[in-house]
């Protein structure tokens, strides 16, 4: 699938870029990756940071067109999608299509790593910090608060890219806090498709067990934590 499908622009300011590698405070000792290498113009600048880089692209062209630009460096690129992947890693970096903003937060989330520094659509981290009971809170929200500590660095123009993006967008920081496995995500995302539900029917029609104290409390009412708890293997009966 092309990128520019999956809804891509390309960062193509050098400000931008050099902004992200500061943020990203990478040592020499670290693990870099890279999600979605687009042309290589972050990628030059991140293979030279780090004790070891990977980056992954799943677009052929533009898998080439990063491949020549880092040749002869210590880059490891790889034609793949990196969310069907399981690298290990301690900082990553990405600019991402905006459409796999969330396949982003519920790959993460089950991860072993640093930091993440990552360009994403402004609404979209504004949705994954929003508080319990809000309208945009779903849950990649509260498996993103969960699983992270997330921040704002940084705002990025829309000219910042090629094509320019019709949208807002920000540098963002996730810092683990708890390991969200593959299950509990998914647990997660399928207690808020029923996000409207008293917490016990909810639970009850997905298999899930049943609420403890609830009462007529909604679904989207329920703090990350509250969450988790109910979202974990152990918590059926």
């Amino acid at each position: 699938m092309k990128r520019r499908r999956l809804g891509q622009h390309y960062l193509v300011d050098d400000k931008v870029v050099a902004e992200i590698l500061q943020l990203a405070s990478i040592r020499p000792s670290e693990r870099v990756l890279e999600i979605g290498t687009g042309k290589g113009v972050l990628t030059q600048k991140l293979a030279k940071l780090g004790g070891a880089f990977i980056g992954y692209e799943i677009d052929p062209e533009n898998y080439e067109a990063t491949s020549k630009a880092v040749s002869g460096s210590r880059a490891h690129i790889v034609l793949a999608d990196a969310f069907r992947q399981d690298p290990e890693f301690d900082v990553l970096v990405a600019s991402l299509p905006y459409s796999e903003s969330a396949a982003f937060v519920k790959w993460l989330c089950s991860r072993a790593f640093a930091r993440a520094i990552a360009v994403l659509q402004k609404d979209f981290v504004e949705k994954i910090t929003t508080s319990p009971g809000g309208r945009d809170y779903r849950g990649v929200s509260a498996l993103a608060q969960i699983a992270f500590e997330v921040r704002v660095l940084a705002k990025v123009g829309r000219e910042a890219f090629d094509p320019q993006p019709r949208v807002d967008s920000v540098i963002a920081s996730f810092v683990p806090r708890k390991m969200v496995t593959e299950e509990e995500a998914g647990n997660v995302m399928r207690l808020f498709s029923l996000r409207r539900r008293e917490v016990d029917s909810a639970l009850a029609e997905l298999g899930m067990g049943r609420g403890v104290g609830y009462g007529k409390r909604r679904v989207f009412s329920l703090t990350p934590e509250e969450v988790h708890e109910l979202c974990k293997p152990h918590h059926r009966q």
